[in-house]
């Protein structure tokens, strides 16, 4: 997702937006991506992509030239294969670059959910230091160096273990959906794949053990999310637990791992007295919309999951009743988190967020519920702006209420 609205919220909210953070993350994705805003939105990030675009024949090359000089959509998006290959993202082109393929395997795409959870944390609780609020510039510059590395640690590391390795024991069903990822079409060894495995759950166990000392914890709660979220990686994809087996409990546990657990990081490196079972509550139960995001993803990959035997929600379900159990779960999660904030005295967020839902439904409607499998990207590519932007607006509550 994009955080494409920042400025328009800035000018709503008060100035624990944490603008900084905010642009940061988006910085991440333009230096990723520097391609046009347009290239940008159909690279939005899939958190499981499926289809495989083989590359064309060559004897087929002139007809094809000639269809793109037709089509500038089709000529920008082959421009683009490159970007997608780093980003991980389906319709990449080929590399031999070793660098390149390691990249490729930990998704650089999917970051981005994490950083914004990172700053999302940060916001709730209430200690991080802004400018704008009369902050010195070394008090600024300290929070913000901090943000940085804790969205590293959720990012490149933790995020980057967690989907390379999903490709490793997601290595037969791609060689279905997607026989050009990097595992299936032998571009790098199996040693090669178990090395940067491990390379990059240590560093971020060690990374997190080294944030509580910064943070001058007692218990090393970084750590211990640390090594939760790792762990929930791992069932998530291997066996015998492999909960992506199961649409309802798969897809929470990714929605949550998306949206709980790096808010959590973030708040109680900031601040871990912040933290408390309300704030708990209230992410895990926004998780939900995060388990509607993951259902999204599923629709490409049904004959694939099928065939695997894994039972995603549009397997089990039929694509046209996943579809309305998708947008419920997005939908009504963040209406409850809505009605919970004006329960709670914070009425202004409660309205911002209502606010944020509506273009949701609209673009649901619009996109989404026509045809699930077309329009999965162009979808989330137009909403998740929006739903992580609720999710900023939830800990702007968080941190500006008194509990």
């Amino acid at each position: 997702p994009k955080p494409l609205l920042f400025l328009t919220m800035r000018t709503i909210i008060s100035p624990t937006s944490l603008l900084p953070l905010a642009l940061f993350a988006h910085g991440c994705a333009a230096f990723l991506a520097p391609a046009p805003l347009s290239s940008l939105l159909r690279l939005a990030p899939t958190l499981k992509s499926a289809l495989h675009h083989g590359p064309v024949a060559a004897k087929r090359q002139p007809a094809a030239s000639l269809r793109m000089q037709s089509n500038p959509d089709a000529e920008e998006e082959a421009s683009d294969s490159g970007i997608r290959q780093l980003l991980g993202v389906r319709g990449g082109s080929r590399t031999q670059n070793k660098w390149a393929i390691r990249v490729q395997l930990t998704k650089p795409v999917t970051w981005v959910p994490l950083i914004w959870g990172v700053a999302c944390g940060a916001a709730a609780s209430g200690k991080y230091h802004a400018i704008w609020d009369g902050a010195s510039f070394s008090e600024w510059s300290t929070d913000f160096t901090k943000a940085i590395v804790c969205m590293f640690l959720a990012g490149p590391l933790l995020t980057g273990y967690t989907q390379t390795i999903n490709d490793w024991y997601d290595r037969e069903i791609d060689a279905i959906n997607e026989p050009d990822r990097p595992i299936p079409s032998g571009a790098i060894s199996e040693n090669e794949v178990i090395a940067q495995i491990w390379v990059l759950l240590l560093g971020g166990l060690g990374l997190s053990y080294g944030l509580d000392k910064w943070a001058g914890h007692d218990f090393p709660i970084i750590l211990a999310l640390s090594i939760g979220g790792s762990f929930i990686s791992y069932i998530y994809s291997a066996p015998p637990l492999k909960l992506k087996q199961s649409g309802w409990i798969g897809n929470y546990a990714l929605g949550s791992s998306y949206i709980s657990l790096p808010w959590w990081c973030g708040q109680c490196f900031f601040n871990v007295d912040s933290f408390n079972p309300q704030v708990a509550v209230l992410t895990l139960l926004y998780s939900l919309a995060g388990l509607g995001i993951a259902i999204v993803n599923d629709f490409k990959s049904i004959e694939g999951d099928r065939e695997m035997g894994l039972m995603s929600l549009p397997v089990q379900f039929g694509a046209e009743k996943a579809k309305w159990i998708c947008v419920g779960t997005i939908d009504f999660t963040q209406l409850g988190v809505a009605g919970y904030l004006a329960s709670i005295g914070e009425t202004k967020y409660a309205l911002i967020l209502l606010g944020l839902i509506l273009p949701q439904i609209f673009l649901q409607f619009t996109t989404f519920l026509k045809d699930p499998i077309k329009n999965d990207v162009k979808y989330q590519a137009a909403a998740q702006p929006f739903l992580v932007l609720g999710i900023l607006t939830t800990a702007l509550a968080c941190g500006h209420h008194t509990w």
